[in-house]
């Protein structure tokens, strides 16, 4: 996603109506007008415990929005937004609970009638409903091959990575190459048999799985050999680079032209 792209996404008012709450306690402290109006006796500075819990946010953002691979200004914001969120509560009930209630009361109006927008592109995807109905897919042709995500509705890794995933069905899904999803949150057996952690801290969400021949080729994130997971940032370069997307789908594009020139001649 390019950074225009990137702006145009952001005039959407999901987007800026969560900014606004996310800089509401440090915007009202630091305009002077609102500041006297709010917090009477006070020199319209931050005191050491909301700087402390400023930069303890801080750090929390960094260091969740990275694990969640995102890399977009847009994916880090929504990555943040619900610990901004978090320490806006905390702050403004910090200051007087009567700014509290009405401001957590206001979050929870937000995040009901302003959901975060979805991807409205193209994609070609196929939403596997258990892992036996996946199952009886791969057994039945073994001459596709299958690029399967596992993902969790509510997990914000999953979220991230859902665009870029249907961007890549809509760009290299065809015939014999197909693109699908499970979500192992809705069927928790399908977590347990591609054994995969499906719980809120879970490393291995998404995960996205190789299938060729019927049988498992390739996963990511996937362990080492002293069984420690490996980071996998699932941005479109690297899914296209691990899974060799451009090979596999000329390759089976090859096969599928051969495939009608055989019965055509037949």
């Amino acid at each position: 996603m390019s950074f225009s792209s990137d702006l145009k996404q952001l005039l959407k008012p999901y987007y800026w109506f969560n900014i606004i709450l996310s800089m509401s306690y440090v915007m009202c402290k630091r305009t002077s007008v609102i500041c006297s109006f709010l917090f009477e006796n006070s020199d319209c500075e931050l005191d050491s415990r909301e700087t402390e819990i400023l930069f303890f946010l801080i750090i929390v953002v960094m260091l969740r929005t990275r694990k969640a691979g995102s890399v977009t200004m847009v994916n880090y914001l929504s990555s943040s937004f619900v610990y901004t969120k978090i320490a806006n509560i905390i702050l403004w009930f910090y200051a007087d609970i009567r700014y509290g209630l009405p401001y957590g009361a206001l979050v929870i109006l937000t995040a009901l009638l302003l959901p975060e927008p979805t991807y409205m592109g193209p994609e070609r995807l196929t939403y596997f409903r258990g892992p036996q109905i996946l199952e009886e897919e791969l057994k039945r042709n073994k001459g596709t091959t299958w690029l399967v995500c596992l993902y969790a509705a509510w997990h914000p890794a999953c979220v991230t990575f859902a665009p870029v995933f249907s961007e890549l069905s809509a760009s290299y899904g065809i015939e014999n190459f197909r693109f699908g999803k499970l979500d192992v949150g809705r069927y928790p057996d399908a977590a347990a048999k591609f054994r995969v952690q499906d719980g809120p801290t879970s490393r291995q969400l998404p995960t996205v799985i190789l299938f060729s021949g019927g049988e498992e080729k390739m996963r990511r994130p996937q362990a080492d050999h002293s069984g420690k997971l490996q980071k996998f940032l699932f941005s479109k370069d690297n899914m296209k680079a691990t899974f060799c997307l451009d090979d596999i789908y000329q390759e089976c594009k090859e096969k599928l032209s051969a495939a009608k020139n055989t019965k055509k001649t037949e």
